[in-house]
């Protein structure tokens, strides 16, 4: 009763008179008055408490698996979770803290800085020399990918001489945002976006057992739209689930369907954010399916990017690099064109962008392929790095004044246009590189193969 009284007060603050408070107490208890307490988010009533209750993730929770076998001994290391929005990284966290029963601190990324990282490290310290601390104090870091370089240096120190044991949560690749040094002193574990049977098990549980779902008939009668929708984040389904109760009248039947979740959510809030880890995984999907030749699933992959929101300019550059990169010789048409999209976006604007983009898409995935270009470039970077700076020939040297005439700048030099078929047989390479192949023509594609034909009636034969 106790519990319920402060409460009700705190819900409505200090203003309210006791007579207020004791009128709508004996109507929660009297009357089943729901609304009263249901500020709390349904995604939050059902956080699991225990590993029991924990759903995914069976390749680090499961039984004999890595997390599980930490937790179960007491010995937990310093570790990352890695993955999706909704799939379970800061439950885990607290699942940790509850089972151990270590001292366990919170930081968000978000609102903390050096200082408070130094403040929290420091309360670690005395924890970690009390002799009535039972374990390392655990420090939960959630977004550590937004700690900047300094805030992720003053970790390293405590994590390092076992102060503290670091547990970081990050949507984000922690090769990109998490610093070398921290990454090398915790492990990396991935968690994968819940599957559809995970989705379905963590619905039932939620109807059967919520304090204010489980009194309710609820009639799920299809689930296809709620699943996609969710998108492996449970996060979602559980607010999903959450909205369509809301909306319900007093007296209206608590049914889900394809119908009624669509209408609730009205479009699909698609998974895309064009600075997260989803935003790098679809260009790449897009690029590789060019690179493939399959135009379905490039203009697929172009089309998510569209919804998404990506900038059309973003999308026409790689489009150029990829025409270079991945067609190049082969055809070098493809290049122009994809140059020609990147100029016409900004012309045209949007949304007519989108169809020079798909136009450019499948030209470039039908075309033939060639990397030889891409290739050469970084070979002839690698013999750079491994020769130094090699003196210029000479003959190839430029003779602008008498002094280096004298000096036999541009000496015998042999200029092309004076020869039959302006070509003319001498060496262009340092001395000591003297026919090193670097460009190496790939004869599988038409252009490619009458290039090579043209340079060995030139240079002769290799």
């Amino acid at each position: 009763m106790l519990k319920k009284y402060v409460q009700i007060y705190n819900f409505f603050g200090n203003n309210v008179s006791y007579t207020l408070i004791n009128h709508y107490l004996c109507a929660y208890y009297f009357s089943n008055i729901e609304g009263l307490f249901m500020y709390e988010p349904l995604a939050e009533r059902m956080r699991p408490k225990s590993l029991d209750d924990y759903i995914g993730q069976k390749h680090l929770v499961g039984e004999g698996a890595v997390i599980r076998r930490m937790i179960e001994s007491g010995n937990i290391s310093s570790f990352i979770l890695w993955g999706p929005p909704g799939v379970g990284k800061t439950t885990l966290a607290r699942i940790i803290a509850e089972q151990t029963q270590v001292p366990f601190y919170t930081l968000s990324a978000v609102t903390s800085g050096v200082k408070e990282v130094r403040e929290v490290l420091d309360r670690c310290r005395a924890d970690a020399g009390s002799i009535f601390t039972k374990g390392r104090p655990v420090l939960f870091i959630d977004e550590i990918h937004r700690f900047n370089k300094s805030q992720q240096d003053s970790l390293l120190g405590a994590v390092e001489n076992g102060t503290v044991t670091l547990i970081g949560a990050t949507t984000e690749n922690p090769s990109f945002e998490v610093i070398r040094p921290l990454l090398s002193r915790a492990q990396v574990y991935v968690l994968e976006p819940l599957t559809n049977d995970d989705l379905l098990q963590l619905l039932e549980r939620a109807i059967k057992t919520d304090r204010i779902f489980k009194d309710r008939e609820v009639r799920v009668e299809e689930t296809e739209a709620m699943l996609r929708y969710s998108g492996g984040d449970a996060r979602k389904l559980l607010n999903i689930l959450d909205l369509i109760y809301q909306s319900l009248d007093v007296h209206e039947a608590f049914v889900i369907n394809d119908k009624i979740v669509t209408d609730r959510l009205q479009q699909n809030p698609l998974a895309f954010d064009k600075n997260g880890e989803m935003h790098y995984d679809i260009i790449s999907a897009f690029i590789k399916s060019i690179r493939g030749s399959d135009p379905d699933a490039a203009v697929y992959w172009l089309a998510r990017l569209i919804a998404g929101g990506e900038d059309p300019k973003f999308i026409a550059r790689r489009l150029c690099i990829l025409a270079a990169e991945d067609i190049g010789l082969a055809n070098p048409n493809a290049l122009l064109l994809a140059n020609a999209t990147f100029d016409i976006i900004n012309k045209i604007g949007w949304p007519e962008g989108r169809i020079p983009l798909s136009e450019c898409a499948i030209y470039l995935a039908t075309s033939e392929k060639s990397n030889s270009a891409y290739l050469a470039i970084d070979d002839a970077l690698q013999l750079v790095e491994q020769t130094g700076n090699l003196p210029v020939p000479l003959h190839l040297r430029n003779a602008p004044t008498k002094l280096m005439k004298d000096l036999g700048y541009g000496a015998d030099y042999k200029y092309a246009h004076d020869f039959p078929g302006h070509f003319v047989n001498q060496d262009y390479l340092p001395e000591g590189l003297k026919g090193t192949k670097i460009w190496n023509p790939q004869p599988h594609t038409t252009s490619e193969a009458k290039i090579k034909e043209r340079q060995e009636r030139r240079w002769g034969k290799d």
